[in-house]
């Protein structure tokens, strides 16, 4: 399998360096990191980030509460598609993606692609139909899925990974692809494993935001930090997730990286686009 590093969406809060630990002017930078995987099966992505819809009408698709926070920058260029159709490839070659959750930076894609199936854990879609509260109404935008015309849902089951419960056999999908199930940030939150030639490769969503959550010494950012207090479902299943992804690093047994950390997705697409370059030159790919 090639994989690929997608950037589908850009935002830019308020707070510099005291969000994204890096930043030195008023405002930050944070990514949405996806993947694009070339399968057997056809193309594969994990999240979309937002879509055309959503930049094209930000406001009839988005809560204007999270617009203006997360201070989105609608741009067709980080959308899935348009990076897909620079990788060379046909959108309709998408046949399967897999989501960590529904949230609206990470699900907004998905009527870019209407042929392709959405996989998801059965407790996120569940969630999304209880939009009780100030941020679960505003989190999950119904109109980024309600086209969508092929759904495949799960639950925890069958042989565990590395002592973390997962989904096997997603229905599909070569069975190098694993649903991870990581709650806390919402209900049926889930990361995505990837067996490579390499190892294994976690996208872990939004289970953690900050690179360094996940050194022994660990530290997150006073912005973050509070980001995600706001946002999590459930404060001890996050912070015990986030403990044992501390120890699965620690143990070298896979690589991972999470949805936001610009500096994470920097790091990973570059090795990523050079692996890439170096592979098509030894197949005759151009």
């Amino acid at each position: 399998m090639r994989i690929h590093h997608l950037n589908c969406g850009c935002m830019c809060p308020i707070g510099g360096a005291l969000f994204d630990g890096f930043s030195r002017g008023l405002t930050s930078h944070l990514v949405c990191h996806c993947l694009l995987i070339e399968t057997n099966q056809g193309l594969v992505l994990v999240d979309t980030g937002f879509g055309l819809r959503d930049i094209q009408a930000p406001r009839s698709r988005l809560s204007p509460f999270f617009i203006a926070f997360n201070n989105i920058q609608f741009d067709r260029q980080y959308s899935a598609i348009d990076q897909i159709e620079r990788l060379g490839f046909s959108p309709e070659e998408v046949r399967h993606i897999i989501l960590t959750h529904l949230d609206f930076d990470h699900a907004g894609g998905l009527e870019d692609f209407p042929n392709a199936t959405v996989h998801v854990m059965q407790t996120e879609i569940e969630a999304t139909r209880d939009r009780q509260g100030f941020i679960a109404h505003r989190r999950y935008r119904p109109g980024q899925w309600d086209e969508v015309k092929s759904w495949k849902f799960y639950a925890a089951n069958g042989e565990s990974w590395f002592g973390f419960e997962a989904v096997r056999d997603l229905e599909g999908l070569p069975p190098e692809i694993l649903f991870i199930p990581l709650t806390g940030h919402t209900r049926g939150h889930a990361g995505v494993a990837i067996e490579t030639s390499e190892g294994w490769l976690l996208h872990a969503g939004d289970a953690y935001f900050y690179r360094d959550e996940m050194k022994p010494e660990y530290h997150c950012t006073p912005g973050l930090k509070a980001y995600q207090w706001m946002m999590e479902v459930d404060r001890k299943a996050r912070l015990l997730n986030q403990d044992r992804l501390r120890q699965l690093t620690l143990s070298n047994d896979a690589k991972l990286f999470c949805s936001h950390d610009a500096i994470e997705f920097k790091a990973y697409a570059e090795q990523s686009a050079n692996e890439n370059r170096s592979s098509s030159s030894v197949s005759g790919r151009s």
